[in-house]
């Protein structure tokens, strides 16, 4: 295999716009739009960069809210991402940011368990999609997020040019679902795909990695306990430097430069 100095330029590119996170603190807008059964979802649009740079939608995990994206948003500007964290109805708070579309579903007497959220899921992507349509699109999950995330790309391949996964899992006892429901769609996947979660999670999601045909398919598993969902990416985790190398190799994919 020769070695090919543009690749290293690159990637000493990526932690050169790293280092530029500052100039994009303020660059954050709150707003609203509907789901797919009229819940309002509210969401944080992180997007400083020209509306044709590629996008990600970003999905938190169980519990949380879009604050789960507080500080790695601003990463994924620096590097050339324009973003949308959304608040899920199956969530609750999370870096002193509260979940309004969890308020805005208990208000409307909705159902607020992980399956009722996939709704609320499509919809930021059809929001995304028809706002930013020249824009490369690219969905990120958190745990029981990001299996939604692999299982909407399997099932609507057209819709997305790529997809980060942060600890799935069948989580079948949770969806109500067969113990093959992430990975039956994860057999469709042809864009690149990125799988990591913490050490003791990756026989969780083998099975379904495995089934994925995409050739440009890859995952990180860290040599220590790592963390689960995205949170991974958070500093105060010693761990999060080699999340963040594996993240921006792959996502180097997307972007020149």
């Amino acid at each position: 295999m020769s070695f090919n100095p543009g690749y290293l330029i690159r990637f000493f590119n990526i932690y050169f716009l790293l280092s530029l996170i500052p100039t994009y603190a303020g660059e954050t807008e709150t707003l609203t739009f509907p789901s797919k059964d009229g819940i309002t979802i509210t969401a944080d649009l992180y997007s400083p960069n020209p509306d044709i740079s590629p996008f990600i939608i970003l999905f938190h995990q169980a519990g949380w809210s879009r604050g789960e994206y507080l500080e790695i948003a601003p990463k994924l500007n620096a590097m050339g991402f324009n973003c949308m964290a959304i608040d899920q109805r199956s969530g609750n708070e999370v870096n002193g940011i509260k979940n309004q579309t969890k308020i805005e579903a208990d208000k409307l007497n909705k159902p607020t368990e992980y399956m009722d959220a996939m709704p609320d899921l499509e919809a930021a992507i059809e929001y995304v999609s028809n706002k930013y349509s020249e824009s490369k699109l690219i969905i990120w999950g958190s745990s029981y997020s990001s299996s939604f995330a692999l299982k909407i790309t399997g099932d609507n391949p057209e819709l997305v040019d790529g997809v980060l996964s942060f600890s799935p899992a069948e989580y079948s006892k949770y969806f109500g679902t067969s113990p093959t429901f992430i990975k039956d769609s994860a057999k469709n996947i042809n864009c690149p795909v990125f799988i990591t979660s913490s050490k003791s999670e990756a026989e969780s999601w083998k099975e379904i990695f495995d089934a994925i045909p995409s050739k440009s398919k890859h995952s990180f598993i860290p040599e220590t306990e790592g963390n689960h969902g995205s949170r991974a990416l958070w500093e105060q985790f010693p761990e999060n430097e080699n999340y963040w190398k594996a993240v921006s190799t792959f996502l180097n994919k997307y972007h020149i430069y």
